[in-house]
């Protein structure tokens, strides 16, 4: 009897344990990336440095998003604000490395309320809440719609960031074309 009480503390001891294992696996494949990606920038002279600064943002979000699937009551709290801190990273690393800080007046929309979205997506499908994917789903469609609407009126309309202005000449070309047929079909309609 003494011998199965044991067996079943050892069983329930290594179940509380697995949780940090996978926190814990994931910081060390995160660290001996990120550590081969110095010693080759250090080995070959390149200044990685401009480049690596965003992972500053998003190694924090992602191992945030990992320790959210390890809790147990505040879990999808977790799982949003590391989706958000993680976006908000790979945004400034899209930015970094284009030089593209001009798309922040619509790349906004992919933090909140995509990312949020799309961490209730990854989190409830991994914890079988069906509920909570739903959820996501729909926060990920409003994020996704908001995002290319203000990119398109942002950069073709406005032309934010230099790529030209044909937004307009093609609103001209529209309101022209709706102006003529409606006057040609109240023409035929008063005959």
């Amino acid at each position: 009897m003494t011998e199965q009480l044991e067996s079943v503390d050892v069983v329930d001891d290594s179940q509380e344990r697995s949780p940090s294992n996978a926190t814990n696996l994931a910081a060390g494949v995160i660290l001996v990336v990120v550590g081969i990606l110095l010693l080759v920038g250090r080995i070959f002279g390149i200044s990685l440095g401009r480049f690596l600064w965003p992972f500053y943002i998003i190694v924090p979000g992602v191992l945030l998003f990992v320790f959210a699937l390890t809790a147990r009551d505040s879990g999808e709290g977790l799982a949003i604000a590391g989706s958000i801190v993680s976006m908000v990273g790979l945004v400034l690393l899209y930015q970094n490395t284009t030089d593209h800080w001009q798309s922040w007046a619509y790349a906004w929309a992919l933090v909140a309320p995509t990312s949020i979205g799309l961490g209730q997506m990854v989190y409830g499908s991994l914890k079988g809440r069906e509920h909570v994917v739903k959820s996501g789903l729909g926060l990920t469609r409003v994020g996704g719609i908001i995002f290319v609407v203000a990119a398109v009126f942002f950069e073709l309309v406005i032309g934010i960031s230099g790529f030209g202005y044909i937004g307009w000449p093609v609103l001209l070309i529209g309101a022209g074309v709706l102006l003529l047929l409606r006057n040609l079909l109240s023409g035929r309609s008063q005959e």
